[in-house]
């Protein structure tokens, strides 16, 4: 294990071309399974969040952080949003959809908040590389990734640390599904624009 000194003053600055480079093929590779395998799922996901009364949102980690960001856009389009955890998210229930999003689809948390959701009546939608997990069983709508866990360090399935892969899919969807609702709804980017944060 290289000392913090080392490790903080390498003897010379790596280039960080290379790993634009790989970045940028797991990416396109993740999406080309995307356009392969998860064409209607990604529908579905799409047609519950647009037809739901509201949106919840949640994520743990960098998973949440790509979460907001698709909560963002699916306000400018106009539906009602709320953020898991902040004070004025209100009760989940009936006509709600849940929007989740966990590698493994078993973290503690996210599994707890689908299953309280089901018990209110709410419907579910999960972003996740295992179907056939806890969550992949509670959702109505699982959209499969071809990513890492964040567990998975043995880079046979992406050479990124700790489920970057996967999160950063996180964000390809949320914004795929918001571009295609966009262009649905024939609103055009001046009628979204008055929704921007305007405090900031």
């Amino acid at each position: 294990m290289p000392s913090r000194s080392t490790a903080s003053h390498p003897e010379s600055t790596p280039s960080v071309l290379p790993a634009l480079e790989l970045i940028a093929a797991e990416n396109a590779a993740a999406i080309r399974r995307l356009q392969a395998d998860a064409g209607a799922s990604l529908d579905s996901a799409a047609a519950r969040l647009l037809a739901a009364r509201s949106v919840f949102v949640l994520g743990v980690g960098r998973s949440g952080l790509a979460l907001k960001m698709t909560a963002m856009r699916l306000m400018h389009l106009g539906l009602r949003v709320h953020v898991v955890g902040e004070t004025t998210s209100p009760a989940i229930g009936p006509g709600d959809v849940l929007l989740v999003a966990s590698g493994s689809g078993t973290t503690g948390a996210i599994v707890r908040a689908a299953e309280a959701a089901a018990a209110a009546g709410a419907g579910i939608v999960a972003i996740s590389t295992d179907p056939d997990s806890t969550l992949g069983g509670l959702a109505d709508v699982t959209v499969v990734v071809l990513a890492a866990r964040k567990q998975d360090h043995d880079g046979q399935v992406s050479a990124q640390y700790s489920g970057g892969l996967f999160e950063q899919s996180v964000v390809v969807i949320g914004d795929a599904i918001f571009h295609g609702l966009w262009k649905a709804s024939g609103a055009s980017a001046e009628e979204l624009w008055p929704r921007h944060a305007n405090l900031e």
